[in-house]
């Protein structure tokens, strides 16, 4: 869909020829942030938009980001009936932290006066922020345990932002299937707020419109990969066509088959999947000592991943143990990913080259 009158039918609006999207390996991801700093300095630090993480990292089991977004409502029902949920609010999307700089730095008031920050929404002191719970976790001593969950707009096939919004302002890019916000047809309502089970479009109270990920379209145009899948230091992140049989991204999506969307019960077909995170530390008996299972509790995994996340777990481990035993295979390999410039195959080329 390259833009379509308001009155377009939905359909119209979905249509796409090819579509990108992502892998993001939750074995490897160590919660640096470089992917949100990479995101927030190329495209939230406009007025409005401080409270904003399009990209974010969160440690679970946890609230997650924006707070408590899993129980906010939207997406679908089973029988695919939209079922808007609830607005976000400043605070739940992190809040945006005054400090007390001037006193500190030139009140002259030396130890007696300590960096503070207050809210933005309330002036006093913060109930909640950005990374409040931060590497909590859950399991029981001494076999506790957490890891990180990367969250960015997932581009659905059927996406509800796109169906709530009464003024076609959302709409997918027809070469490659990003969704967009068409900024002048916004009128604010945050319909697409309502509607979004990711909770992955905020509102900026500046503009009164609002806003979300745009897959770094502008770098997708010049075969150039978005600034958090390149940033990652971790290797973490694959991208690319979904439809390239010769790329790794689909060899792991739907050859290998170990690749999950989250949350699939919603219903929405995200474009973004995840390799589950395994044995990450084993975990303790009770007569204290070290097992071959993980902390990490299944019903977590399921709860985030759908059921299919225990056989692909038992495939990667199958995998895993053939590799340690000096048999081939091609999983690992993949996953290990040891030329850099194979995770994004034709979105490869250097963004200082090409001047973006």
């Amino acid at each position: 869909m390259a833009f379509a009158p308001r009155g377009a039918p939905k359909e119209e609006l979905l249509r796409h020829t090819r579509q990108v999207g992502n892998i993001i390996d939750l074995n490897k991801c160590m919660g640096c942030q470089t992917c949100t700093a990479a995101c927030k300095s190329l495209w939230t630090s406009r007025e409005g938009t401080e409270h904003m993480r399009w990209m974010n990292v969160s440690t679970y089991p946890g609230a997650g980001y924006p707070r408590d977004y899993e129980k906010m409502g939207g997406g679908y029902a089973p029988d695919k009936t939209p079922t808007p949920g609830k607005l976000t609010t400043l605070t739940d999307v992190g809040d945006n932290f005054k400090f007390n700089h001037a006193d500190v730095y030139y009140g002259g008031h030396g130890q007696k006066v300590h960096l503070k920050p207050t809210s933005a929404v309330t002036g006093e002191d913060p109930v909640w922020g950005y990374n409040w719970d931060e590497d909590e976790g859950g399991g029981d001593w001494p076999n506790g345990y957490y890891f990180y969950l990367p969250r960015k707009c997932y581009h659905c096939a059927d996406a509800p932002c796109l169906k709530a919004c009464t003024h076609n302002a959302l709409y997918k890019r027809e070469q490659d299937g990003i969704v967009v916000l068409d900024q002048e047809r916004c009128n604010g309502d945050r319909l697409c707020v309502e509607a979004c089970p990711y909770k992955a479009i905020y509102y900026n109270p500046v503009s009164q419109k609002s806003e979300k990920c745009v897959m770094c379209c502008p770098r997708v145009e010049q075969g150039i990969a978005p600034a958090c899948d390149r940033q990652c230091p971790g290797r973490t992140r694959l991208f690319g066509y979904l439809d390239d049989p010769d790329s790794d991204l689909y060899k792991l999506i739907h050859v290998h088959k170990v690749a999950l969307p989250l949350h699939p019960e919603y219903g929405t077909e995200p474009n973004v999947f995840y390799i589950p995170p395994f044995d990450t530390t084993h975990a303790f008996a009770e007569d204290g000592s070290i097992t071959d299972e993980g902390r990490i509790e299944a019903e977590v995994l399921i709860n985030l991943f759908g059921p299919d996340v225990v056989p692909v777990i038992a495939r990667l481990k199958a995998e895993r143990s053939k590799r340690q035993n000096g048999k081939p295979s091609e999983v690992m390999d993949l996953l290990i990913g040891r030329n850099f410039w194979d995770r994004f195959k034709d979105f490869s080329n250097d963004p200082l080259q090409e001047a973006v």
